[in-house]
């Protein structure tokens, strides 16, 4: 027993055994039985389910993320003089402790 797709008389699609199709019912394609019937875009927009996206193991990367941190207007014209001169802190620590 083959099943087809049939349209009737008012627009109604359907799938049918081939022997139960009457005289007013029109036979259509596969294709055009699943636009009519509205499962083609039901697939589209919901899918076939499975996983949530993203509800995978998170990713390990290989450096550290950056991290923000908020500084006053005088810390980072410091940070920005330093780096244009080349200060070296670890020098510039050790001076200071000496100092203090």
């Amino acid at each position: 027993m083959s099943y087809v797709y049939v349209k009737d008389s008012e627009g109604f699609v359907f799938k049918k055994k081939e022997s139960d199709v009457s005289a007013d019912e029109k036979i259509i394609s596969e294709k055009e039985y699943l636009k009519k019937s509205g499962i083609a875009l039901y697939e589209k927009k919901f899918g076939h389910g499975g996983a949530r996206e993203n509800a995978g193991r998170k990713t390990k990367f290989a450096s550290p993320l950056k991290f923000q941190i908020r500084v006053t207007k005088e810390e980072k014209d410091f940070l920005t003089f330093a780096r244009s001169n080349k200060l070296n802190f670890t020098t510039l620590m050790n001076l200071v402790a000496k100092i203090g």
